[in-house]
């Protein structure tokens, strides 16, 4: 009886085992299938390490539309539109004039206030100076000196029509003339260059050209320096556009490229008149000078305006990459697309090249037909910072 017992016990036992390890819905320990697991967990650490230089993070369909993040494709295309970007209005160098003291002296009296309209020749200010009045003498006596001068001369002339003087008499009285007017012309021009009023009293501050004061630092009574700067007058109808272009939108820009600028919202049609050959050392761009079509109302020097650039020369590649310029994020110190996979984005570095009209080529790092953040791209690389942030901790 006994000996029935531990054969059914042994058999028992070998049910269990062969039952694969398992009893009463619990795990029983096989050494093999341990080794297998830890290789197979190895393997999976080797895995995950391998992946560890792509940047990404987890987002539903749910979270992209409710952080309105924009999904675009890469497409193909090139780089033919438009270029935009902004500008602002400035004085061309023949509307704008800048008023200085020609000599030292005060501020005897100011006619025009800031704001105030002006005649091209229109005194502005008036200064009491002694260089002017030094002037002024010798305007008076190069007057005198040339009067003298000339009354000598007609009268050897007479004498020696009459036959009564000796020609070299003659000859010394008309040079005599000639140097004295010589003197009279060198003075009256200093005057004029002076600005000295006809009487000597004052250095009169007069504008070059028609338009509005824009700068006044005359100040009554005060005295200034020669040169010192006293009004600055600006002609609104004699401005230019300056633009900022980035060095592969300068190379695309001709002088003759036709634009639209858009200021206080209306538009106005400009030609490109030059653009500079090198770029800034600062700011790494070019500038373009834009002259409008005919005269343009209500615009101010020191407006800000948007330009539109049509250029004229073929594109320089024909079949790009093209995705939104927003998509392109600056991501640990380089250019990063954020390209939709099955659970959220991965960050993939590009190489960039032109960028314009809010569109940007892609040299590598993302093929067509790539799905990418465009609009708001920038929230992803927040959740991923995030993401970093809380892993730290």
């Amino acid at each position: 009886m006994k000996r029935n017992l531990l054969i059914a016990a042994a058999a028992a036992g070998v049910f269990v085992v062969g039952a694969g390890g398992v009893l009463l819905g619990q795990t029983i320990f096989d050494p093999h299938k341990a080794a297998s697991g830890a290789d197979a967990h190895e393997e999976e650490g080797h895995e995950e390490e391998g992946h560890g230089g792509a940047e990404g993070v987890e987002m539903s369909a749910e979270q992209i539309a409710s952080s309105n993040i924009e999904l675009t494709t890469a497409q193909l295309g090139a780089m033919t539109g438009g270029i935009e970007t902004q500008g602002s209005i400035v004085a061309g160098p023949e509307g704008l004039a800048v008023l200085s003291a020609r000599s030292a002296g005060s501020v005897a009296a100011i006619s025009k206030r800031l704001g105030d309209p002006v005649a091209r020749g229109e005194v502005l200010a008036r200064i009491q100076s002694g260089d002017g009045a030094a002037l002024a003498a010798a305007r008076a006596a190069a007057e005198s000196k040339a009067q003298v001068a000339r009354s000598a001369f007609e009268r050897e002339k007479r004498l020696f029509d009459a036959k009564v003087t000796a020609k070299q008499d003659y000859e010394a009285a008309q040079q005599a003339l000639t140097t004295a007017e010589a003197e009279l012309a060198s003075a009256v021009t200093a005057m004029n260059a002076a600005g000295v009023s006809d009487d000597g009293r004052y250095v009169l501050v007069r504008s070059p050209i028609a338009g509005r004061i824009t700068s006044s630092r005359a100040t009554l009574g005060a005295y200034v320096d020669a040169n010192a700067e006293l009004f600055r007058v600006a002609d609104p109808t004699k401005v230019q556009i300056e633009t900022a272009l980035t060095a592969a939108d300068a190379v695309r820009v001709r002088p003759g490229d036709q634009a639209s600028v858009i200021v206080t919202g209306a538009t106005f049609e400009a030609t490109v008149r030059s653009v500079t050959p090198s770029l800034d050392a600062d700011s790494r761009t070019a500038t373009a000078v834009l002259n409008l079509d005919g005269k343009a109302s209500n615009v101010q020097p020191g407006q800000f305006v948007r330009v539109r650039i049509s250029p004229r020369a073929a594109p320089t590649v024909s079949t790009s990459v093209i995705i939104p310029e927003e998509a392109v994020q600056s991501f640990e110190g380089n250019d990063v697309v954020f390209v939709r996979t099955q659970d959220g984005f991965e960050a993939k570095p590009v190489s960039v090249g032109a960028r314009s009209g809010g569109r940007a080529e892609v040299l590598s790092g993302i093929k067509a037909g790539d799905v990418v953040a465009g609009k708001n791209a920038f929230l992803v690389k927040a959740e991923i910072g995030k993401g970093e942030a809380e892993h730290g901790h």
